[in-house]
């Protein structure tokens, strides 16, 4: 793991985002930097505010129901300004034609409804992981050599 690799995890529901964060952190240990925010506003404020400190966003895990915009709107808006980054949703209210949509407007690296099963959560979050920085990787050889 890179040092200087952030994640954020983006709900309406701070019961959710605790929970989130709690078995992550645990899962993950201190080599990650992982930030909460309660909806797309807040979750705005605190990407720029981790890059301007330095840091690297490598994954956002949002829901999808949340109140000005939803999940899949905001991830655009973040992919937009940071096309690396990877996209997670997780929702207890997102219709399948919804996440179909949101997988193709923002290449979702998964989706989990809520309650969400921790071992695969886990399991997509390293993937994730592996994902960003192999593209990091080919991006720092450049085209001629990758």
């Amino acid at each position: 793991m890179k040092p200087g690799l952030a994640l954020i995890l983006v709900d309406d529901e701070e019961i959710a985002l605790a929970a989130l964060y709690r078995e992550l952190r645990t899962a993950l240990g201190q080599g990650l930097i992982i930030e909460t925010a309660v909806g797309p506003d807040e979750a705005d404020e605190v990407i720029a505010e981790l890059t301007d400190e330095g840091f690297r966003l490598f994954l956002v895990i949002s829901d999808w129901l949340m109140p000005g915009r939803k999940g899949d709107e905001f991830l655009a808006g973040v992919k937009a300004r940071n096309p690396a980054v990877r996209c997670i949703i997780i929702s207890g209210r997102a219709d399948p034609e919804n996440i179909e949509r949101a997988r193709n407007l923002v290449q979702l690296d998964a989706t989990f409804p809520k309650p969400w099963d921790r071992d695969a959560l886990l399991e997509a979050v390293m993937a994730s992981l592996e994902r960003f920085e192999g593209a990091e990787a080919a991006g720092a050889r450049g085209p001629a050599e990758a």
